[in-house]
């Protein structure tokens, strides 16, 4: 539990430096340029910083995309890339990826690895 803990206390303290990253260049981005530019530079500047947030975060975790396509990485969470999911059927074990098991009839079916 104490590992929970520090791992909480560690979440909140990165989030809490992000917040301060990201406040302290929108003040200087307003300051240093005039109103409208400046809204649309703390725009971008907010999902940039967003953007490598979320990568350090799932890089930490590492559900990294392997082959690094697109902004949004790796959107399993299971983390097994390309491999489709294998059913089977509780009544009868037959391996199928229909909604009735084709040897039985049956549309109970499991998750399989």
């Amino acid at each position: 539990m104490s590992s929970n803990n520090n791992s909480n206390k560690q979440f909140a303290l990165n989030q809490l430096i992000w917040i301060g990253i990201s406040i302290a260049v929108s003040f200087a981005i307003s300051r240093l340029l005039p109103f409208p530019i400046s809204l649309v530079a703390i725009i971008g500047v907010f999902l940039v910083l967003g953007y490598f947030m979320r990568s350090n975060t799932m890089r930490k975790i590492g559900m990294r995309s392997r082959d690094g396509s697109g902004i949004f990485g790796s959107i399993n969470p299971t983390g097994t890339g390309d491999r489709a999911l294998k059913y089977y059927c509780l009544s009868c074990g037959t391996q199928h990826n229909q909604v009735e098991c084709p040897k039985c009839g049956s549309k109970m079916k499991r998750v399989g690895a």
